[in-house]
């Protein structure tokens, strides 16, 4: 996992190192910190622990049933808040709707570009760090 701890975090939950890698240069270039994970149960800690101002995961992940125990948890109620856009490379309404049954926030699909990832962060009001 690879994060710096300033300002608002973003979480990038994704089985895939390429999709993870392509995230974290996105984002760090664009001044946000990054938190990365390759499995949903995993990150389920990270979220109690960091609580990431927005996360990104994929849809098709083994783990996927992490995001209902986010959302349902009472353990995990200060969490369900944080809102989740999942990452998939279908494109179709019945994969959208599976993301948003599942609890998701929103839905970005893969490959992504730089300008895509970043205008999913900044619907989120997430404001673009001062690069130093």
């Amino acid at each position: 996992m690879g994060a710096s701890l300033d300002g608002p975090q973003i979480l990038v939950i994704d089985d895939s190192s390429t999709i993870r890698r392509s995230a974290e240069i996105f984002l760090t270039q664009a001044g946000y910190p990054v938190i990365l994970s390759e499995d949903g149960f995993e990150a389920l800690g990270v979220i109690v622990e960091r609580q990431p101002a927005l996360i990104f995961c994929d849809i098709l992940m083994p783990q996927a049933g992490w995001l209902s125990n986010l959302r349902t948890d009472p353990a995990r109620q200060r969490c369900s808040h944080i809102p989740v856009v999942m990452l998939s490379s279908r494109d179709g309404l019945f994969d959208r709707a599976r993301g948003l049954l599942a609890g998701a926030s929103d839905y970005l699909t893969k490959p992504f570009t730089k300008d895509s990832l970043l205008q999913t962060v900044r619907k989120y009001a997430l404001p673009t760090p001062a690069v130093v």
